[in-house]
């Protein structure tokens, strides 16, 4: 095969790729490729890069061509910029006058239900320390060996143990209140929420969630998970006090769907300006990528963030080290959603209720 055609071809498709999830639809085989960006966009570089060093740009093809290629790349980029340690903190370091005690440390891991090493989990925890954990895919199996491991040390849960795989822990050695399970697009897919106070004494609200990712072989479409994000987006937005949404979201930090759920929420990304840190999938070096989130309001500080060890799970836990500083909330406060946005937002919420409505009529029809 002759390298110039094979780079025009990659060129092509490297384009489609670009502009495919642009395409408001919701289908799985459309979001899948929200995913791969920083492959794509590396891939891009090193076509442009080939093909400059390896050719004559002569012709108005090779112009053309080339002009595509690195708008491509510059298109590509925008989208992954904010996660690399050339932008600016969307959340900022905390100062030295901060109150220790408003500090916490969060973390998610999602466990892989099948996963039969839970001593390398609990050693972790361990070594990691957090104040407060979200387990996610968690069956009863797990539930035992988390209780039997750390539970002496976390006298505050809330537990939903499934063996669907979206079971549900809450592990907090703070204290808890109004903690409670909720549903918010399927009956089988469960969320946490509940009121953590500080050290300090301050009361912050956390969120966790686990919502189901488009699939062909069990739902084909990502109405449901968009769906999800969007409602508790509209909770954070709502808030009365400090905010921290944290879990597997299925989603990647740089998707529109992620994009306009911080929007909505006005919430804060704690990866944006560190690195990309991603979690998922562990067996791959190339193919990984940030599924795993914490989202916070403009009143935390980010002291630090980072991926855990391999647990023998498909995903590395995700921490972050949190202050609580709303004297200085002023200087990282998001802009609110346009109105456009959170119409968009309450069109996919009203997506997937009627799309459970059709699907519960269709299953009554067919008792």
């Amino acid at each position: 095969m002759k390298l110039k055609p094979f780079l025009q071809g990659f060129g092509i498709l490297a384009v489609v790729i670009t502009l495919i999830p642009l395409i408001a639809a919701d289908f799985w085989w459309i979001r899948m490729f929200d995913y791969p960006h920083i492959e794509l966009t590396l891939l891009t570089l090193t076509a442009i890069a080939v093909y400059f060093f390896r050719f004559e740009i002569r012709s108005w093809r090779d112009y053309t061509f080339m002009t595509v290629l690195v708008a491509c790349f510059i298109f590509q980029f925008i989208k992954i910029y904010p996660y690399t340690p050339f932008a600016p903190y969307d959340v900022g370091k905390p100062t030295e006058t901060v109150n220790k005690n408003t500090g916490l440390k969060l973390l998610t891991s999602n466990v892989l239900q099948k996963n039969k090493e839970t001593a390398l989990l609990i050693a972790e925890i361990k070594k990691l320390n957090p104040d407060v954990a979200i387990f996610t895919e968690t069956d009863t199996n797990w539930d035992l060996a988390i209780e039997e491991g750390i539970g002496a040390n976390y006298p505050y849960k809330k537990i939903v143990p499934l063996d669907n795989t979206y079971g549900m822990l809450l592990y907090s050695k703070l204290k808890l209140k109004n903690a409670e399970v909720k549903y918010l697009v399927d009956d089988s897919i469960p969320s946490i929420h509940s009121q953590i106070q500080l050290r300090s004494g301050d009361w912050v609200q956390l969120h966790a969630i686990h919502p189901t990712p488009p699939m062909p072989q069990h739902n084909p479409s990502s109405t449901d998970r968009d769906a999800e994000m969007m409602k508790i987006a509209f909770m954070a937005r709502d808030a009365e006090i400090p905010v921290m949404v944290i879990g597997d979201f299925n989603d990647v930090a740089w998707s529109n769907t992620t994009s306009m759920f911080q929007s909505i929420g006005e919430l804060l990304d704690v990866r944006k300006g560190r690195s990309f840190y991603n979690t998922f999938d562990v067996t791959s070096f190339i193919m990984r990528w940030s599924l795993d989130h914490i989202f916070v309001s403009e009143e935390f500080r980010v002291e630090k963030i980072g991926i855990g060890s391999d647990i023998k799970s498909d995903h590395f836990p995700f921490y972050a080290e949190l202050y609580l500083q709303p004297e200085l909330s002023a200087e990282q406060k998001p802009e609110p959603a346009s109105e456009k946005v959170i119409k968009a937002a309450k069109k996919q919420i009203a997506e997937e209720k009627r799309e459970n409505s059709e699907k519960g009529q269709n299953g009554s029809s067919n008792q």
